[in-house]
Parts: C-alpha cells; sequence; structure tokens
C-alpha cells in the first residue's frame, strides 16, 4: 500500500515556519506583509478559494484585503485597480483570482500585476524567468508540488517523470520545474519529463505513465490515472479536483488519479482532498513573505 502524502498536515509545518518567518521579519522594524486579493464577480468556488487564502493570511501575521469587483466591470476599470495597486508602497502581494468573466482577457491582467507584486506567479515576465530557471515569483501549484515531492524525500534526481496536462499555470511550469537544473535558482529537480495532454491518446498515455517513477496530473477529469497506468512503487501527485456526484446521490471531491486502486500499486500518492489544495495556499503565503522581503530590501538600497 502506498504511503499517503499528508498536504494538509505539511502545508501546517510551512505555515508555522512562515508564521515565524513574518515574526522575525517584524521584530527586525518592517511592517508585516500585505496582501491584496481581487474577487471578480460572485463566483461561489473563487470565494471559497479567497476566504481559505485570507484565513492562511490571517494565521501566519499577514495583512490582507479582498477588494470585489462586479462581474460586469469593464477591464479598464479592473486594470485601473491593478496600476493603482502596484503603485502603493503599503502592498506587497496583489492576487487576481481567477477565472475571470468571459469579456475579460485574463493574459492581459495577468501582466497588468507588477512583476514584484506577482505573488501567482503568472505576469509572463516572472513565467520567462521560471522558464530560464532564474529566480522569479513560481506559480503557487507547481511550487506546492515540489515543496510535497521534496518533503517527502521522493528522489526526483535523473528518475522518469509524467505529466499529464499542459495548462499555463499548472502543467506547463511543473514540467520545468521537474526538468530544471537544481544548481540553477529554481532549485529545480533534475527529472527527465514527458508532457502528456489531452490529445496524447490513451494506449500513448498508458505507455509514459508506465515507465514514471513520479506521475504529476492536472486535468480535471476523474478517475483518468488507472492502477494499470502506474509502475510499483512510483509517486503519484493528483492536482486534479472535480465534484462529481456518487453513486448514493452525495457530491464529493475527486482527483484525477483512481485513489483506492491506485494506492494499492503506487509508492507514495497524495489525497484529493488534503492533497495539494492546501500546499498551493501556503506557498501563496510563502510568495507573499518573499515579494514583502524583495520590497523591503529594495526601499533600503534606494
Amino acid at each position: 500500500m502506498a504511503q499517503l502524502i499528508d498536504g494538509k498536515a505539511i502545508a501546517a509545518e510551512i505555515r508555522a515556519e512562515l508564521r515565524k518567518e513574518v515574526e522575525d521579519f517584524v521584530a527586525a522594524g518592517n511592517r508585516a506583509p500585505q496582501l491584496t486579493a481581487i474577487l471578480v464577480g460572485e463566483d461561489p468556488a473563487s470565494q471559497t478559494y479567497v476566504s481559505n487564502k485570507m484565513k492562511a493570511a490571517a494565521e501566519i501575521g499577514i495583512n490582507s484585503v479582498t477588494k470585489r469587483i462586479s462581474a460586469d466591470t469593464k477591464e479598464q476599470e479592473l486594470l485601473d485597480l491593478i496600476h493603482q495597486l502596484n503603485k502603493e508602497d503599503t502592498v506587497d502581494g496583489i492576487l487576481v483570482q481567477l477565472p475571470l468573466p468571459p469579456h475579460m482577457h485574463e493574459r492581459v491582467v495577468c501582466n497588468a500585476v507588477a512583476c514584484e507584486k506577482d505573488v501567482d506567479g503568472f505576469n509572463e515576465i516572472n513565467v520567462g524567468r521560471m522558464c530560464l530557471d532564474m529566480k522569479s515569483m513560481i506559480p503557487c501549484t507547481p511550487l506546492g508540488v515540489q515543496e510535497l515531492i521534496k518533503r517527502s524525500n521522493i528522489e526526483t534526481f535523473g528518475k522518469n517523470a509524467v505529466v499529464v496536462g499542459r495548462s499555463k499555470n499548472v502543467g506547463m511550469p511543473m514540467a520545468m520545474l521537474l526538468s530544471s537544473d537544481g544548481k540553477n535558482e529554481t532549485s529545480a529537480m533534475d527529472a527527465t519529463v514527458t508532457v502528456c495532454h489531452r490529445y496524447t491518446p490513451r494506449s500513448e498515455l498508458e505507455k509514459y505513465c508506465k515507465l514514471a517513477d513520479i506521475i504529476v496530473t492536472a486535468t480535471g477529469i476523474p478517475s483518468l490515472i488507472k492502477s494499470n497506468m502506474v509502475k510499483e512503487g512510483a509517486c503519484v501527485i493528483d492536482v486534479g479536483i472535480t465534484r462529481i456526484t456518487d453513486e448514493n446521490g452525495k457530491s464529493k471531491l475527486v482527483g484525477d488519479v483512481d485513489f483506492n486502486e491506485v494506492k494499492k500499486v503506487a509508492g507514495h500518492i497524495t489525497p484529493v482532498p488534503g492533497g495539494v489544495g492546501p500546499m498551493t495556499v501556503a506557498m501563496l503565503m510563502k510568495n507573499t513573505i518573499t515579494a514583502a522581503k524583495n520590497l523591503a530590501e529594495a526601499k533600503k538600497s534606494h
């Protein structure tokens, strides 16, 4: 039976470390880090995500503000708000909760957030720096997966990894982190990486997954990864999250992995929920503290 990678417990451990980091930062004469979230519209899932992020911030000692704007706000008004926050000295991190309403362009909005305050790591300059293995704000979910792998002592050097999913916010940065050189600024993982996606034929997906020492799946397709696709002893990280109705008519959250079957074959596995989700929030807090420290440093040198 696979060893469970308990994201909830590891995230709690990280939050305790971050709380200490904030206390030391404030004790050294700095103000507490400040995170501003922008929530566009009334999407219930987005509201839950933002409220979880704000709870975590309060627990760690990060000041947080949520700016709520209606779904019919013009894109330019949102951009004006972001530009105003970019200029505010008291704001260290800016987070625009995705998805946005259809009339807003995600890329334009993400690029409007100043690089040094882009705690989601979605600005194209941060993405480019990460791809070049340079110091940057790394998107929170891939960073959380990297931390889970490291803290669970999973060997990645020279191992085969498969990333299932190629989204710009999870799959692509995950593949970069898994394959980049551990000696450089992203402290990456030196694995040999194959990226599969929605157009990878099922037989090919099975073939690649069977060779993998590490599988990271982020597609939102329930039970995509079956036990016959997993090599014995492999580490399986499930980023997918989908709400389904089970056979008793109850609503529940599931991942991309057929958990009950795969755990009989895998060496390590993350549950859904309670795996990657709490880590994403912990890494957002980590990025906010990094942003606050960088901005405080920059101010001193001026």
